[in-house]
């Protein structure tokens, strides 16, 4: 379904939200996310689990760290504030929640203290308006949650923060025709949700300002989260699926609780299934297929406990309940929305393979809940995308607990023209580093897209086929990867391509194993495991390693190098077939 689709469904929606966004909004505080209501359900959920019990105290943990530190600062670093502003935003959350349960005056007093630091702060750096969100999330929360508790001269002052610093500066971004409330990626969601809950927690004395931006964000979100449609996928990668989709969660959450509404706005085709693109996003070596600027971590989302009670998904509440069981530190939220209700993957008997066919990207493993699965991660997909690379074919494979091939993630944000004119110039976004073909040591198009033209899910074997002629247009007149899963015990990787004149063609995989050469074989090593690669064609090709190295300041990229297939002369035509065989 089209983005274009999507808001035509939806469109019955906004004239209702037009005239009725404050007509029910609870009139007391606390009204956003978590009620008073909530309060007894946590309480009640940390004496009878051991898990919620121990999230519990490892929040008590965290709030006396804070409780030592000095409140945040006005420090960029580059063109942000924004590691202030989620420092604060994390801050809250905790002191507020363990305040709210426990009633100890301290985790008040610091909270305030947090807030009256940010408060003092000449600007929430609007220019990067990400900052100005989430620190406007920060103390919409901070007001709301401790409001009851809260002298009269404190709620003028923090309001008048939300107002002045976050709300006014949203408003002049709103009253443009470009900006972020116009795009269709993660600051449509970010910007809106920390503008929205900005406005909840200020309505009742603010109405008509309230009134004005939270209409303007109920048009606008729906453009970002068309995105989702038709299956949930993200065309930022996992990383950002996490940002996008958690921000989406606290305005419509904070909808519900503060109008008793959503507006509709959580049966937009695709949302709901968003969680399903986590669940397969993550591999058994604890890895993400992190195409695009992602970390590889699979990192916590307490947003998949919201998901999972929203939409009836217990296997979404089981992964962030197994992701908690190995963790240290827990967020306010993971308390707030813990779900019981979990189900495996294997329990609730899911497929072992999924094609999202809104990003074009698949995956394919051997096995549910075993560390030691078989897992690859392939794209087609859109270098237009927002913060992607130009990676159009790359893969990822995991097989006995190690990641043999990988996907290095994002570079330094503040290295010069990271997102504007240099960005292709750097080797962790361009298409050298990526584990794909390389033509003519050329990047592909940054206009190219790629898609999964078929695809086969049996129980023995599984693969798909992506068509990426247009990678290189003018050189390439075909190109199809397959990437199948053979008798879910083996990755192959076959490219065919022909060319209008002969071209050089480089095969290549991101590894940080310990690679030995033998021609057309090459073996690989790495934590005590040993994964063994083989040309099955051409046979007069042989691998070569070559270095992931860039130049100063980019990231060295440490401890990796690159497995390369190496033709012996151009050609105008080739088929490429690797093998890669974990040993048992």
């Amino acid at each position: 379904m089209t983005r274009f689709a999507v808001l035509f469904l939806w469109l019955p929606l906004v004239g209702f939200a037009q005239d009725h966004v404050l007509k029910t909004l609870r009139k007391a505080h606390p009204r956003l996310i978590a009620l008073d209501a909530d309060m007894d359900r946590v309480k009640s959920l940390i004496r009878q689990n051991a898990q919620a019990r121990r999230v519990y105290e490892s929040l008590r943990q965290e709030a006396s760290k804070i409780d030592a530190e000095p409140p945040v600062v006005h420090r960029l670093i580059g063109p942000r504030l924004l590691d202030q502003s989620r420092r604060a935003l994390g801050r809250v959350y905790t002191l507020a929640l363990l305040y709210r349960l426990d009633g100890e005056r301290r985790w008040l007093a610091r909270a305030v203290k947090e807030l009256q630091a940010a408060a003092e702060f000449p600007d929430w750096n609007p220019s990067h308006f990400l900052d100005t969100a989430e620190m406007t999330h920060a103390f919409a929360i901070g007001y709301d949650w401790l409001y009851p508790s809260l002298e009269l001269s404190e709620r003028a002052w923090m309001r008048k923060a939300i107002v002045e610093k976050g709300l006014r500066q949203g408003l002049k971004v709103y009253e443009r025709p470009r900006g972020w409330h116009t795009v269709t990626h993660n600051w449509n969601q970010v910007c809106n949700g920390g503008m929205g809950l900005g406005a909840l927690a200020i309505a009742e004395e603010e109405p008509e300002l309230a009134e004005t931006i939270l209409k303007y964000a109920l048009h606008s979100l729906p453009k970002a989260m068309g995105s989702y449609a038709p299956d949930g996928g993200w065309a930022e990668g996992p990383g950002y699926w996490n940002y996008a989709t958690r921000y989406t969660v606290y305005f419509l959450a904070g909808l519900e609780t503060a109008l008793g509404t959503d507006f509709g706005l959580s049966k937009l085709p695709g949302f709901d299934r968003a969680g399903h693109f986590r669940i397969y996003f993550s591999g058994p070596a604890g890895q993400t297929f992190n195409y695009a600027d992602a970390g590889s971590a699979v990192g916590s989302a307490p947003v998949m406990f919201w998901l999972a009670r929203k939409f009836d998904q217990p296997v979404y509440a089981w992964q962030q309940q197994q992701i908690l069981a190995g963790r240290e530190r827990a967020e306010a939220l993971d308390l707030i929305w813990y779900e019981l209700k979990a189900l495996s993957p294997k329990q609730a008997q899911w497929p072992l393979d999924a094609y999202f066919a809104g990003v074009q990207v698949a995956f394919l493993r051997s096995a549910w809940e075993d560390g030691e699965a078989i897992f690859v991660g392939v794209k087609g997909g859109d270098n237009k995308a927002n913060h992607s690379h130009l990676d159009l074919g790359t893969f990822v494979l995991d097989a006995g607990g190690v990641r043999w091939a990988e996907d290095l993630g994002s570079d330094n944000y503040n290295l010069p023209g990271y997102f504007g004119d240099k960005r292709w110039t750097y080797y962790r976004l361009c298409t050298e580093s990526h584990n794909t073909l390389w033509i003519d040591r050329e990047n592909q198009d940054p206009k190219a897209a790629a898609p999964i033209v078929e695809h086969v899910f049996e129980p023995k074997r599984a693969w798909v086929r992506i068509d990426l002629r247009q990678a290189y247009p003018g050189k390439l007149s075909k190109w199809e990867r397959t990437v199948t899963l053979e008798d879910r015990s083996r990755a192959l990787i076959e490219d065919v391509f022909e060319a209008s004149r002969p071209v050089e063609a480089v095969w290549g995989m991101v590894t940080r194993a310990e690679v030995t050469l033998e021609g057309r074989r090459a073996r690989l090593t790495l934590r005590g495991r040993r994964l063994e690669a083989e040309i099955r064609s051409p046979e007069d090709a042989i691998f070569e390693v070559a270095s992931t190295q860039p130049p100063q300041p980019q990231n060295q990229n440490q401890g990796t190098r690159k497995l390369v297939v190496r033709l012996p002369n151009k050609t105008a035509s080739a088929r490429i077939l690797v093998a890669l065989v974990p040993a048992r």
